[in-house]
């Protein structure tokens, strides 16, 4: 288990070499790779799953570590469903065991969890393991982790936008009141602070209809190496990555002017 006491933070980042105002707030990351790992030695795409998820705790034990405001990871999405029935079923009992099993984990570092996407559809112990998890976390003060499982983004818009609808329906809201801070409210990630870096393994350059809303200006760090070979040494080099990026959203670039 790491230190996560302010002091302890402060060492690890500086073991980094990361001032704070460069590390990001919110990372997210598109977990991909776990099929192609287990292809690749000739194993079962549940194995590649299995040492996925070793994987995810030791980035969110280090991103605790580092004192990361919020960790979002892609763990299945809407068009998941399509995958076979098989491979489903085990990932559903290896999300049902990993909320289990980690629970000490997000307990220990303070961390909060939240879920991000749809509960329909998901099975009936997968939602009690997950809303265990939640409950016990919603008194720790820590770093967010955001599990973006059944989700998608353009189904996370169409439900913020059908949430202001029915407000204004109601005479709750007016049309004109409809602003950036109103879509931010009714959205899974209400309260968080946008992702400033957003991880995909693997090396496939696409969003996978990801946080559509929120990546606005999100840095893009695309690696090969794939989700289960992606351990600490793979994420400082994101991190280091993104600590020696100019952010000017949208602006000029007053070295340039």
């Amino acid at each position: 288990m790491a230190d996560i006491s302010p002091q302890a933070v402060a060492a690890a980042r500086a073991e980094l070499g990361i001032a704070p105002e460069q590390l990001p707030r919110h990372v997210a990351i598109i977990m991909d790779g776990n099929g192609r790992w287990a292809r690749r030695r000739n194993l079962p795409r549940t194995v590649g799953h299995a040492e996925g998820a070793r994987v995810v705790r030791r980035i969110v034990t280090e991103s605790a570590r580092l004192g990361i405001e919020a960790l979002t990871l892609y763990s299945f999405s809407l068009e998941n469903w399509r995958r076979p029935p098989e491979e489903i079923d085990a990932l559903m009992h290896l999300y049902a065991e990993y909320l289990i099993s980690e629970r000490p984990t997000v307990m220990h570092h303070n961390i909060r969890l939240r879920h991000l996407g749809r509960r329909e559809g998901l099975p009936d112990v997968v939602l009690e393991e997950l809303d265990r998890s939640v409950a016990c976390s919603t008194a720790n003060t820590g770093m967010w982790l955001n599990l973006a499982l059944n989700y998608g983004s353009r189904a996370e818009i169409v439900s913020a936008v059908r949430k202001l609808a029915a407000q204004s329906a109601q005479g709750k809201l007016r049309p004109e009141q409809i602003d950036d801070a109103a879509i931010d409210a009714a959205l899974d990630t209400a309260g968080l602070p946008d992702p400033d870096l957003l991880i995909r393994t693997a090396g496939e350059m696409r969003i996978s209809n990801f946080l559509l809303w929120q990546i606005s200006y999100a840095e893009f760090y695309v690696t090969e190496v794939l989700w289960p070979e992606f351990e600490e040494r793979e994420f400082h080099k994101a991190l280091l990555a993104y600590a020696g990026r100019h952010r000017r959203f949208g602006a000029l670039d007053k070295s340039n002017t």
